[in-house]
């Protein structure tokens, strides 16, 4: 793996996310690469490279963060690395294919997207999808019963979504987590309720 084009990759999203704390951040794209990572040791004939370099750039172009198109900043940063056009249309691909929103239901079409996919998604559930979801719920003016509705929505669906036996393995600790953490909240959120009046 060509370490240099990693650790300028690194820098590049660093410097994009400076300042950002909504969950969208450089902690986050960190913590998917390390995932995706060791996702793709236990994938014989997968290209670890690429899975990293999806990985670090795969919220440089998020919709929710950015105004670009066709995975502008992500290209750009490759191309001034000198990576070869087909190379960076595969790593674009892998990009591409790892939004929930964009791709709900869709299997991404290579192993490579299929893991980074997976590793997007389990930071998504567990004690750090909790975290986050409240990170962007306060960023975005979301009350609590708001972000609560997101883990219906989304959150509880996406165990069932892994493509890889590692990460459905992953996916089932991290579900449980949260379903318990929602039956907490419920208790307690209920224990706030007055009584109805007879």
């Amino acid at each position: 793996m060509d370490d240099k084009l990693i650790s300028d990759a690194i820098a590049y999203m660093q410097d994009l996310f400076r300042g950002n704390a909504d969950g969208h951040d450089a902690a986050h794209t960190l913590r998917v690469w390390r995932t995706a990572l060791l996702l793709a040791r236990s994938e014989p004939g997968c290209d670890v490279q690429l899975v990293a370099l999806a990985a670090l750039l795969h919220d440089v172009d998020d919709h929710k963060l950015f105004r670009t198109e066709d995975q502008a900043n992500a290209r750009a940063f490759l191309e001034s690395r000198g990576v070869p056009p087909e190379r960076i249309a595969r790593i674009c691909e892998a990009i591409a294919s790892v939004s929930f929103s964009r791709n709900r239901g869709r299997r991404p079409a290579t192993l490579e997207g299929q893991i980074v996919q997976d590793a997007d998604r389990l930071d998504a559930i567990g004690a750090i999808g909790i975290a986050r979801t409240f990170a962007y719920g306060g960023r975005h003016g979301r009350d609590l019963e708001s972000s609560i509705a997101h883990f219906h929505e989304k959150l509880l669906l996406l165990r069932d979504e892994m493509n890889t036996p590692a990460a459905r393995a992953l996916a089932e600790e991290r579900h449980a987590f949260m379903t318990q953490f929602l039956a907490q909240y419920e208790k307690e959120s209920a224990a706030d309720r007055p009584p109805l009046c007879r």
